[in-house]
């Protein structure tokens, strides 16, 4: 299984002005980065669909592929090479060819896959912001390792030194960037994020799966209520995991909270603009999402707990279709009930757990 992490990061450099000119070197790319990924796809796209482009024409045959090895081929390259080169011939010198090379190869997956829902118009392109993560291949990151002095793990990417700063660390990264030092956890495809002059790490692991004594001829069924947020049997035990008024209580009380600070944002002390009048409001808005992932978190654990401790092998979520139905019926209810949030984290835990999970 793959999994990622967001970690923060230092840049490890002893000057402030040494600081800036890295951290402005990060944000150019970053920008190389969002206009090669439109260059990329839009490229794809005028491939794919070049058939069209005929319509004035007959008997012309053609294939996406290097003329030197298929006889009907149009392109001087292979295809995949085609879109790094437009976008290498760009950028060269202004942004690092991994990057280039890392985003071609994740781009022309994604558009293949997507492929058949673009022919029949089913879908748009992507469109990438400004903000996009840097993708990055493995081989950069170089001398990991934990200093004890600094209290953090430390290793240069693109010659740049950084170190992590993990803070209380309630989940489970430093124990696994402790098992890819020590070469039992592998690492994979990774990306730099740039945020509010802030750079986080976001690492992909490949972890194993938890082992468990299950038993697959074990069913329970689970469902996603208004009254509960889960409801789960299995043949003779049953469970009920969380409330209505637990959920809903506090997440109201959040969301009247914003709406007392925007009204009185009028009011408010100026002094850098909208971003000085709305901080409470942001805040709050901050405070609710925390909330709710928390929740989700914890009711997807307690679900799947329970399967583990009755040795449940398959899980079946039943009427998903008619909840999420009621849910977009009422606009007070799909606002306030995260059903998908909560289907995607059980959905995860399920799988590393080892546990078939259904939906009905």
């Amino acid at each position: 299984m793959k999994r990622t992490r967001k970690i923060q990061l230092w840049i490890d450099l002893p000057t402030k002005e040494e600081r800036k000119i890295a951290l402005d070197t990060l944000y150019q790319w970053q920008n190389r980065c969002f206009r090669a990924a439109n260059l990329i796809v839009t490229h794809l796209y005028v491939q794919e669909m070049i058939k069209e482009f005929f319509y004035l024409s007959e008997g012309i045959q053609y294939k996406l592929a290097d003329e030197k090895k298929v006889e009907d081929g149009i392109l001087q390259r292979s295809r995949i090479n085609t879109t790094y080169r437009v976008v290498s011939n760009r950028f060269k010198g202004e942004i690092p060819t991994n990057i280039l090379s890392t985003l071609n190869k994740t781009l022309v997956t994604s558009f293949t896959k997507d492929r058949p829902a673009y022919w029949k118009g089913e879908c748009s392109l992507k469109n990438f912001r400004r903000d996009m993560a840097l993708p990055f291949s493995l081989e950069l990151v170089s001398g990991l390792h934990y200093d004890d002095q600094k209290n953090a793990f430390c290793f240069k990417l693109f010659q740049i030194p950084f170190r992590t700063y993990l803070g209380k660390d309630l989940t489970d990264k430093r124990k696994l960037l402790e098992q890819v030092i020590t070469g039992n956890t592998k690492l994979c495809t990774s990306h730099i994020k740039l945020k509010n002059g802030k750079i986080y790490w976001l690492p992909v692991f490949e972890i194993e799966k938890d082992e468990h004594r299950l038993r697959p001829e074990v069913i329970a069924e689970a469902s996603l209520s208004l009254e509960y947020p889960l409801i789960v049997k299995t043949a003779n035990k049953k469970l009920t995991i969380g409330s209505k008024e637990e959920f809903m209580y506090r997440r109201l009380a959040i969301q009247a909270a914003r709406k007392r600070a925007q009204e009185g944002a009028t009011f408010s002390k100026s002094g850098k603009g909208t971003k000085r009048k709305l901080k409470a409001m942001h805040s709050f808005h901050q405070k609710e999402n925390k909330y709710v992932q928390q929740r989700i978190h914890f009711y997807s654990k307690s679900l799947i707990d329970f399967c583990i401790k009755h040795q449940v092998g398959t899980l079946i979520l039943r009427n998903q279709e008619d909840k999420i139905g009621i849910a977009k019926a009422e606009k007070f209810v799909l606002r306030n009930w995260s059903y998908y949030d909560l289907m995607v984290k059980i959905k995860y835990k399920a799988e590393k757990a080892g546990i078939e999970l259904i939906v009905e």
